[in-house]
């Protein structure tokens, strides 16, 4: 009686566990598609000095913290959530991979983005010039 009575209640419990999972809710993460149809940005500054780098997006710059593994070249298009702070999954387009980072600030100016810049990374790389964010190519404001 103790088999019969732990069998079912086993298939019952799996019957309700794998039931309960649907296939929609499920985001995959190299969908290209998916990331396509998030916020766009192009990263304008990135050194390998720092693990801090900017993203110019059409609501301005956005600093975005990673590790030194998964930090993009500037030029690259990245897709995500820009516009909010908090850990996430970013999609670098020139890559084909999917990474996590951290947004510190968002929707900065030009200078206000140097000054972000300037206090998480107050070495820089380039002692001898000053710190200058690269000229977005596929990002243009109105």
């Amino acid at each position: 009686m103790k088999k019969l009575f732990t069998l079912s209640a086993t298939i019952l419990l799996s019957v309700i566990l794998l039931s309960s999972c649907r296939k929609t809710d499920v985001i995959v993460t190299n969908n290209e598609s998916y990331w396509l149809n998030q916020e766009e940005g192009e990263v304008v500054y990135s050194d390998p000095s720092c693990n801090y780098w900017v993203v110019e997006t059409y609501n301005g710059y956005t600093v975005i913290h990673t590790n030194s593994v998964n930090m993009p070249y500037e030029g690259d298009l990245v897709y995500g959530n820009f516009s909010s702070r908090g850990t996430r999954d970013m999609y670098n387009f020139q890559g084909r991979f999917v990474f996590t980072g951290t947004v510190i600030e968002y929707w900065l100016s030009y200078n206000e983005a140097l000054d972000v810049l300037d206090y998480y990374c107050p070495i820089y790389g380039k002692a001898a010039e000053p710190r200058v964010l690269k000229q977005s190519t596929k990002i243009k404001k109105k």
